[in-house]
């Protein structure tokens, strides 16, 4: 799966706007998170600031900034939480994504809700309405070819073409 994941320098839903060299420098620590292949998220957000093993979903292989928005790259686990992954993605649910993180916050004069040099960017999870816009995550398409046969790619195409579900 492909997508955004987070934008920096943006107001989101939640009224939160994540400052550009905070988002970057939590990009750079987390770059190297995946490069250790621990990189992972769950099914929404838990209460927890640790990513529980036993509710591992997925798991960000890559990231990489386009312009001032983080995309990424995650693989679906072959767990419990990662089989409802999969199964909601087969069944063409829209996947949001969205980032779990600590630190503190600040309003600024325009009364948005700024995070601070101290956050820390746990994980990325899967969420049903993401607060950043956009941050919905799409099967790339060797993945597509490895999921749907041959006939249901193209009873999709047929579907999409003749507006039916």
């Amino acid at each position: 799966l492909t997508g955004i994941m987070q934008k920096a320098d943006e107001l989101n839903g939640n009224g939160r706007v994540y400052p550009y060299k905070v988002l970057h420098r939590e990009m750079k620590n987390y770059t190297k998170i995946i490069g250790e292949s621990r990189a992972l998220g769950e099914l929404d957000h838990p209460e927890d600031s640790v990513v529980n093993l036993k509710n591992a979903s997925h798991m960000v292989t890559s990231v990489w900034w386009n312009g001032k928005d983080v995309m990424g790259k995650v693989k679906v686990l072959n767990t419990p939480s990662g089989q409802i992954l999969k199964s909601l993605v087969e069944s063409g649910v829209k996947l949001g994504i969205s980032s779990r993180g600590l630190g503190s916050v600040h309003e600024d004069n325009n009364g948005a809700t700024v995070v601070e040099d101290d956050f820390q960017l746990i994980c990325f999870d899967f969420v049903s309405e993401p607060s950043t816009g956009g941050a919905y995550m799409s099967v790339n398409e060797s993945m597509e070819k490895k999921m749907f046969t041959k006939a249901d790619r193209i009873n999709r195409i047929l579907n999409s073409i003749i507006g039916e579900e």
